[in-house]
């Protein structure tokens, strides 16, 4: 594992600060249910993750895989349209890239969304799912390796990782907007895949407290807190996880589920970043 300095993430920052006329005051990471959101970011300025030094690249093909800022909800933000996961080979250290080099950009909160699957039995899909806490059980830190002290303590909190402040104004925006689909607060549980999940692994974790299951969003959270940035996660519900319903899981149906929210989706997230 390579011991990265503060340069290393700054000539990531100063090649992306050279290209943008403000700094950003929200970053949003979009997952398979929202990446259409960036359409609706105004005064627009695309930079291809490629050409950012010392940045990753998405291999996921529904992930476009561009840095887009400018204006949404009369805010600055930086939206990273398409993420990186575990199972594309990514080491756990490398997944701390983007959220290190949005800080050093000057952004102090952070918007992570996902896609999941339902472990509690109550929860439908189309659900939303307002992130409190979540379980993560496998493999390292994505802040393992020397500590670097211009962003964040070697040892560090994450009792309010998922800022109550932040979900609190997320839950003013679902009752302010009275969305026609049902919003929960749970625990997202954290599965490297790329398969889905056994239906034995689904029962252990409904057993250990999740709500509901994804491959992302925990380790971009984790580089957050280490940051001391403050972070709002929003899971939507595109499938049952396995087990819980007599078929066979697939990439096709989050696909279709994640389309046929993503209105909606975006209509609640718009709302957030005006108030936040």
């Amino acid at each position: 594992m390579e011991n990265r300095t503060i340069e290393f993430y700054r000539k990531s920052a100063d090649y992306i600060l050279e290209r943008i006329p403000e700094k950003p005051e929200i970053a949003m990471i979009l997952g398979s249910c929202l990446g259409s959101l960036s359409e609706e970011i105004t005064n627009q300025i695309v930079i291809d993750y490629k050409d950012i030094p010392n940045f990753l690249v998405s291999t996921v093909k529904s992930h476009a895989g561009k840095l887009i800022f400018g204006k949404l909800g009369g805010k600055n933000v930086v939206c990273m349209s398409g993420r990186f996961h575990y199972y594309e080979g990514y080491e756990f250290e490398e997944l701390s890239i983007p959220i290190r080099v949005f800080k050093l950009l000057g952004a102090n909160k952070v918007i992570l969304t996902n896609a999941a699957g339902a472990i509690n039995k109550s929860f439908k899909v189309g659900d939303l799912m307002i992130i409190n806490d979540h379980i993560k059980l496998t493999g390292a830190s994505p802040v393992r390796g020397k500590n670097i002290e211009e962003l964040g303590d070697r040892f560090f909190d994450v009792s309010d990782m998922y800022t109550k402040e932040l979900r609190d104004i997320a839950w003013k925006c679902v009752n302010k907007l009275e969305q026609q689909y049902r919003t929960h607060d749970g625990v997202y549980f954290y599965s490297v895949g790329p398969q889905f999940e056994t239906p034995a692994e689904i029962r252990a974790m409904r057993i250990l407290g999740g709500d509901a299951v994804g491959m992302s969003t925990v380790t971009e959270a984790i580089t957050a807190a280490h940051c001391n940035m403050k972070v709002l996660g929003i899971s939507l519900m595109t499938n049952m996880a396995a087990g819980v319903l007599p078929q066979k899981l697939s990439a096709e149906e989050v696909d279709v589920a994640a389309e046929n929210a993503a209105e909606r989706f975006k209509e609640l997230i718009r709302e957030i970043v005006k108030e936040i």
